[in-house]
């Protein structure tokens, strides 16, 4: 873990955060060489972050051992240069063995992931990540989506719980999140991160910002880091025309393509890595390699997406 808080890392971010995949060798076993590789190529190609192990990472199809292994590879690949975020999740007892393990490896923070299964009530999803956040030292940003939808109190009591430095969200309910905001501004002293979530977060930032919701995660990164990095500037230095010629001829195009397929957030993610860098593997079930055909059109919109950025130059 560095020394610099996370907060302040995260605060102002150089370039995308990146979620990377977690490579599989043939026989499915975690194939960790390849996953260096893929970390490595991130970190050099301009990542702010590495949030390793998390949705992007397949989480949940990672034993503990796994997990414990991958984070330690991203956190002697990253070697210091930017922080390393672990998710974690599950129920209580199981979200605090994967903190614990993240800690241990040198992981910088945590993302806390909704928990398995269950839809609770407020009281009990604003004890489980308060047990969360008490059981490292690690700060932690938690993720909003699916069953873990909190009210603006809620997130105002998790902004002044020690530990808990972020909201991701996932949802995408705008009304919502500027209800958050506001609340968080008007009864918490201190400054409390929040973060675009969603997939394939630049199509929607331009919305987020508007909510002074600057920082997102970003998965097209993963396999076009150079197309991320300039959606990225382009947000940052106001080049409208940029940021609109890539939402009109890459991004739309490639969520119109992910929202062809069940869990193609993450499969289609990683067949864009295989396309492009190094052979991470399939994806492990109960999620499904995309259909060839989905491949191909995948191909074809990535290398739109680089001749638009020639174009631009």
């Amino acid at each position: 873990m560095t020394s610099a808080p996370l907060a302040a890392r995260l605060d102002i971010p150089s370039g995308p955060l990146f979620f990377p995949v977690t490579a599989f060798g043939p026989d499915g076993s975690v194939d960790l060489d390849t996953f260096r590789t893929h970390v490595r190529r991130g970190v050099e190609a301009g990542a702010a972050a590495v949030f390793a192990c998390c949705g992007t990472g397949e989480f949940h199809a990672l034993t503990p051992e796994e997990f414990d292994a991958c984070v330690r590879a991203a956190v002697e690949t990253a070697a210091g240069r930017v922080p390393v975020v672990a998710g974690a999740g599950y129920g209580t007892a199981l979200a605090v063995r994967y903190a614990r393990l993240a800690e241990a490896a040198g992981a910088d923070g945590l993302l806390a992931m909704p928990p398995y299964l269950v839809t609770a009530g407020q009281e009990g999803l604003l004890r489980h990540y308060r047990e969360l956040a008490a059981a490292t030292s690690l700060p932690v940003v938690v993720y909003q989506r699916d069953n873990a939808v909190f009210t603006p109190d809620t997130v105002v009591e998790l902004a002044r719980t020690d530990g808990v430095i972020g909201l991701k969200d996932g949802l995408g309910d705008l009304d919502l999140m500027q209800r958050v905001v506001s609340a968080v501004r008007t009864d918490v002293s201190g400054d409390f991160l929040y973060f675009n979530g969603l997939p394939t977060a630049e199509q929607t930032q331009l919305a987020y910002r508007a909510l002074g919701i600057t920082l997102y995660s970003s998965a097209v990164f993963c396999f076009a880091p150079e197309i991320a990095l300039a959606f990225h500037r382009a947000l940052r230095d106001g080049d409208d025309d940029t940021v609109h010629t890539l939402l009109d001829g890459f991004y739309r195009p490639f969520v119109e393509l992910r929202a062809r397929g069940r869990g193609y957030a993450v499969a289609l993610v990683k067949a864009g890595v295989r396309l492009r860098g190094p052979d991470v593997g399939e994806v492990r079930p109960p999620l499904q390699e995309p259909a060839p055909d989905h491949v191909k059109r995948l191909a074809e919109v990535i290398d739109r997406g680089y001749a638009l950025l020639e174009g631009a130059k």
